[in-house]
C-alpha cells in the first residue's frame, strides 16, 4: 500500500516532482475487495415453472378438442408474457391474447409467431401497429368499429364481440345488426375481413352448464347473424378458463385460457398446478423480548421471547396489505406467522425458537404440495381472489423460468 506525497505527480510516477503540493490519496490493492464477504443476497424472485404451465395445458385439453388460446395479459398473469406464452405454446397452445396491441411487441421479438387477438384495446387500438404485428382486434360497438375502419390503412382482421350478458363490452344483440352493416362497409373498402365471433361466460364459475346457457344461445345467434351477413370463414370462442374445464357446450372453435395457465381455476373444481414460486430473502432478524411491539401502529405484541426476521418483500412487491390472522410464509421448511402490519418494503415473520441467518431464503407462496403457502391461501388471507395475488406482483420482483 502506497499514499501520494504532497509534491509527488502519480501520474509520473513516485519521485518525479511538481511545482504545486497534492492531497493524499489512498491507493487501495487491486485485489482488496476480495477479502471483503459481499453483502449481496439472493434477490426476491418469482420463479416460473414452464413445466407447470404445459400441465396445465394438458389439462384443459383433457376438457376439449377445441383450439387453445394462451392469454397472457397482464404480464402473464404477473408471471412474465414471454415466458408463460413460450411455455404455452409449446405445450400446444395455437393463439395467444393479449389486452393491448402494443403487449404484442414483445410476443413478436421474441420470435413467437402464433395469432395474436388484443380484445380490450383501453386507449383505443393502433391500427397501424396491429397490421404490423399482424394482430387481430376484437371490437365491440359500432363507434369502436368506424373508429378503426378510419384508421386503418390496409385490411385488419377483425373479431366482432357480442354482450353475452356482463355489460361491460360487447355489442347486444339489438344493435348487432348496425354492427354488420358497418362490417360490411369496411370490407367493401378493403380495410377490415371479419374473421372472428367472441363474448364472455358471466356465470362459468358456478361450473354450471344451465348458468352458462343464456351465453351460449346468445353467441350462436351472433355467429349466425354473421355468417348471414356473408362473412366466414369464422373462429368463434366464449369459454375461458372455467368454462373451457366445466362446460363443452361453450367451446366452439376456440377457448381462452388466462388463469388456468398459472394454475387457477376460477370454478375452484380442477386441480392446476402453481406456475409460480415467489421467494424473498430474509434480511434481518432479531431476538425479542415478550413485550416488544412490532410495526407500524404496534398492532402486534410478542407475547413471549421469540425471534422476528424481516422479509424483504411488502405491499409494492405484491403482498397484501390487509391479511386475516393465520397468514404466513415458509422457512426451511416450516410455516412462520406474518406479525405486525405489513409495510411497503417488508414483512416480519415470528420464527419462534428459530433464530434465522440473514439471506435465508422465505418462500411467499409456491405450488401445493411442499410447505410453502399457496396462491389460493393467500387469497383467502386477503379476502380476494388468486387472479389479484399473482397480477399484483410489483416490478421489482426479478423473473426467472425454470
Amino acid at each position: 500500500m502506497s499514499l501520494v506525497q504532497p509534491g509527488t505527480d502519480a501520474r509520473r510516477g513516485n519521485g518525479c516532482t511538481t511545482d504545486s503540493p497534492r492531497i493524499a490519496v489512498q491507493a487501495f490493492p487491486r485485489r482488496a475487495a476480495a477479502l471483503v464477504p459481499s453483502s449481496r443476497m439472493q434477490p426476491p424472485t418469482l420463479r416460473i415453472d414452464s413445466s407447470a404451465v404445459a400441465a396445465n395445458i394438458a389439462r384443459v385439453r383433457q376438457a376439449t378438442t377445441s383450439d387453445i388460446m394462451a392469454v397472457v395479459k397482464a404480464d402473464g398473469y404477473g408471471h412474465g408474457a414471454v415466458a408463460v406464452a413460450q411455455a404455452a405454446v409449446a405445450a400446444g397452445a395455437t393463439w395467444l391474447g393479449i389486452t393491448d396491441v402494443a403487449e404484442a411487441v414483445t410476443l413478436r421479438e421474441a420470435g413467437l409467431e402464433q395469432p395474436v387477438l388484443a380484445w380490450l384495446n383501453p386507449a383505443g387500438a393502433d391500427a397501424a401497429l396491429a397490421a404490423d404485428l399482424r394482430v387481430d382486434v376484437a371490437v365491440g360497438s359500432a363507434e369502436e368499429l368506424r373508429q378503426l375502419i378510419a384508421g386503418a390503412d390496409r385490411p385488419l382482421r377483425v373479431h366482432l364481440q357480442m354482450d353475452t350478458g356482463m355489460s361491460r363490452g360487447g355489442s347486444p344483440l339489438a344493435e348487432w345488426g348496425d354492427l354488420l352493416r358497418i362490417a360490411r362497409d369496411g370490407r367493401a373498402q378493403g380495410r377490415i375481413a371479419v374473421v372472428g365471433v367472441m363474448g364472455h361466460l358471466p356465470l362459468a364459475d358456478r361450473a354450471d352448464p344451465a348458468a352458462n346457457a343464456p351465453a351460449v344461445l346468445r353467441m350462436r345467434q351472433a355467429r349466425d347473424a354473421v355468417l348471414r351477413a356473408g362473412f366466414g370463414p369464422l373462429t368463434v370462442h366464449l369459454a375461458a378458463t372455467a368454462g373451457a374445464l366445466t362446460d363443452s357446450e361453450t367451446h366452439f372453435d376456440l377457448v381462452r385460457v388466462g388463469a388456468g395457465l398459472v394454475g387457477i381455476d376460477p370454478s375452484d373444481t380442477v386441480v392446476l398446478r402453481g406456475a409460480g414460486t415467489f421467494t424473498a430473502p430474509v434480511v434481518h432478524s432479531i431476538r425479542a423480548s415478550a413485550g416488544t411491539a412490532v410495526g407500524y401502529g404496534a398492532q402486534h405484541v410478542a407475547p413471549a421471547d421469540t425471534h422476528l426476521s424481516v422479509i424483504g418483500a411488502g405491499y409494492a412487491d405484491g403482498i397484501p396489505r390487509s391479511l386475516a390472522s393465520g397468514a404466513s410464509v415458509e422457512i426451511g421448511g416450516r410455516r412462520h406467522p406474518i406479525v405486525g402490519r405489513v409495510s411497503m418494503d417488508q414483512i416480519v415473520v415470528d420464527t419462534g425458537a428459530v433464530a434465522v441467518a440473514r439471506g435465508t431464503i422465505a418462500t411467499v407462496f409456491g405450488p401445493a404440495g411442499t410447505a410453502a403457502p399457496t396462491i389460493q391461501e393467500w387469497a383467502h388471507w386477503a379476502e380476494t381472489i388468486p387472479h389479484t395475488i399473482v397480477t399484483g406482483i410489483g416490478p421489482r420482483i426479478r423473473r426467472s423460468t425454470s
